[in-house]
């Protein structure tokens, strides 16, 4: 294995930015300090002026294997992943077949360990009839990322609405229970309503069909049979202000045993967006007005929001109801009429791929004067280190596996259709400027990704070695 010294790098790790090199060593963290020398035996890679962050952990992703993989598989979403600075990733459980017992989930894990890039976990699913099989994954608690329920109906129909079923899982379950919270009878409801009014809906419609207070029910359903059982629940992509109400910051996270997260299109895009993305950003929970964005910024910034993520969860163009037209730009189907298709808001699938963008994004925003370096790292690696009890990753410390990210913040980068790595080959960010690139991705000490010093073009991958399963401190 090929061993690396970091020269003159800014390092933000736990608060603090110091100018430090950084040895890696056999996949580990060696030493850090203000000036290091070390034998013949190690590249050594000139970081002045770049910024050292530790590996962004998303604890959320759809990566579609097996079963879906004509719109995504481990491999291109891990090497995407890695291409933006992620370097361990959580992924979903609503795969074909779905996920409900030891024996799928580990099939997944065999597919990762021959396959992704990035070091990888898979969440346990479960479904009204499946609690007996959820459970089994207590007995291999330092190995799963966790439990997931979907309390609301989205891609890939696993909705858990049976009250015996939760009340188990809960009552029992010895891993962290993540969940995606909507009331499906609210939501129903609306729709019904909202259907009958308007014939024929758009994408505008969708934060009034999935809205807050459908939200807001199931979160506070949630964390009331939490707090019954003295559950670690953590509630998934945050998407309203009203239900912040219902997190605290008043204790350590490493205390707290009910934590949430909130998500990069949720802290980027508002419900005024449909009207030049239309289906593009169509995703559950749903994108929401511009109140609930300015809220989720303020609770992310005092610690009600514990972590950042993408929900990462690719469509092909024709499942989003779109095609690429002469000049290679994302436009509605031409069977759309004036944003209006018989059927098409029912027809097309909610979910944005994301992974390959998070960090730079944040970067953005942290040029807006929104948020810091020491607070992105925070959100996006130890925190969710912390809160998911992952095993030494997530921080910039001797003796941690050395995933790590350089960043040029003076290196401006665009998306473009030629530089999507997604296996569906779009995003709703092209043609988005952001003020930094990513130029060097270390997972396990292994260099996976450096990109050419113009960041205009796709980097360069390692494949010679695969990432690692997360191992947990339970």
């Amino acid at each position: 294995m090929q061993n690396y010294l970091l020269k003159n790098c800014f390092v933000v790790n736990e608060g603090s930015i110091s100018s430090n090199d950084v040895l890696i060593l056999n996949g580990r963290i060696e030493k850090i300090a203000a000036s290091l020398e070390f034998g013949s035996n190690v590249t050594e890679i000139n970081a002045e002026g770049k910024h050292l962050f530790p590996g962004v952990i998303d604890d959320q992703v759809h990566f579609r294997e097996p079963g879906l993989t004509h719109k995504a598989s481990i491999y291109t979403e891990a090497i995407a992943a890695v291409a933006g600075g992620v370097t361990s990733f959580m992924e979903m459980p609503n795969t074909i077949p779905n996920a409900l017992n030891l024996e799928l989930l580990e099939q997944k894990y065999q597919i990762a360990a021959q396959s992704s890039l990035a070091n990888y976990s898979f969440f346990m699913g479960t479904s009204n009839q499946s609690a007996d099989d959820t459970l089994k994954a207590n007995l291999h608690k330092n190995d799963i990322c966790g439990i997931k329920i979907f309390m609301g109906a989205s891609t890939g129909n696993m909705l858990v609405d049976n009250y015996n079923t939760l009340d188990k899982v809960f009552r029992e379950s010895e891993l962290l229970i993540a969940t995606h919270c909507e009331s499906e009878s609210i939501i129903k409801e609306n729709y019904e309503r909202i259907k009958a009014e308007k014939g024929e809906l758009t994408a505008a419609d969708h934060p009034l069909i999935r809205n807050v207070d459908g939200c807001y029910e199931s979160s506070l359903m949630a964390i009331q049979i939490a707090r019954q059982y003295n559950t670690r629940l953590h509630i998934l992509h945050i998407s309203t202000a009203k239900e912040l109400e219902l997190f605290g910051n008043m204790m350590p996270l490493k205390d707290k045993r009910i934590t949430s997260e909130v998500c990069v299109h949720h802290l980027h895009f508002t419900a005024d967006d449909y009207a030049t993305l239309g289906y593009q950003i169509k995703c559950n929970p749903a994108i929401k007005a511009k109140e609930n964005k300015e809220a989720l910024w303020k609770a992310l910034l005092d610690d009600r929001l514990d972590v950042i993520a993408t929900d990462h969860a690719p469509h092909t163009l024709e499942e989003k109801g779109l095609i690429r037209n002469a000049e290679g730009v994302l436009s509605p189907s031409p069977l759309e009429r004036d944003g209006v298709r018989s059927g098409l808001y029912e027809q097309t699938h909610a979910g944005l791929p994301l992974v390959q963008h998070p960090l730079l994004l944040m970067l953005h925003y942290y040029q807006q004067g929104m948020i810091s370096l020491e607070k992105i790292a925070e959100k996006m690696s130890h925190a969710v280190a912390t809160c998911f009890q992952i095993k030494e990753r997530g921080y910039i410390r001797e003796g941690y596996h050395a995933d790590l990210v350089l960043v040029d913040l003076n290196q401006p980068s665009t998306v473009n259709k030629e530089n999507i790595l997604y296996k569906c080959g779009w995003s709703p960010l092209e043609g988005f400027t952001f003020p930094a690139s990513i130029t060097h991705t270390f997972v396990n000490g292994q260099l996976v990704y450096a990109c050419p010093a113009n960041g205009r073009t796709n980097g360069q991958f390692d494949e010679s070695q695969k990432g690692q399963r997360l191992k947990f401190e339970r």
